[in-house]
């Protein structure tokens, strides 16, 4: 039964890996547009560079996530050895170790420190709705 089980989330997994790198993509892409568009509105460079900042930075943080959700599938519908659990863990901690930096620096706090548990999700819709409204804005000026 499981060597049926495991071709199955072995496809899932590199599903969730190949989202995950699209993630991190598509979220450049969208980082590079909104701080284009943020420079040509405003004509403030230093407002570019914080939303490509900060936009990237939770792209990588939404890709991170799901290259841990590949990781996790992976290791758990695989034969268990302890190598493979080791190597998981040494993943899962670089992994934790980049996006708790990278949060660092987005918001300025520990995450722990938050008022509000934000994903990187949550900070790239909040940018893309910031950057549309100030758009609106500019537009009805």
């Amino acid at each position: 039964m499981s060597e049926h089980i495991e071709p199955f989330f072995t496809v899932v997994a590199i599903v969730f890996e190949m989202l995950g790198a699209l993630a991190m993509v598509a979220g450049f892409v969208i980082a590079v547009v909104l701080a284009l568009r943020s420079l040509r509105r405003d004509r403030n460079g230093h407002g570019a560079y914080l939303v490509l900042r900060n936009t990237l930075g939770a792209a990588i943080l939404l890709g991170l996530e799901v290259l841990v959700a590949a990781d996790l599938i992976r290791t758990i519908t695989s034969k268990p050895s302890i190598e493979d659990a080791v190597i998981l863990g040494l993943i899962v901690v670089i992994r934790t170790v980049l996006s708790m930096s990278i949060q660092i620096e987005i918001e300025g706090t520990l995450p722990w420190r938050r008022a509000l548990l934000t994903s990187g999700g949550q900070v790239l819709a909040q940018t893309v709705a910031r950057e549309r409204a100030a758009d609106r804005d500019a537009r009805e000026s």
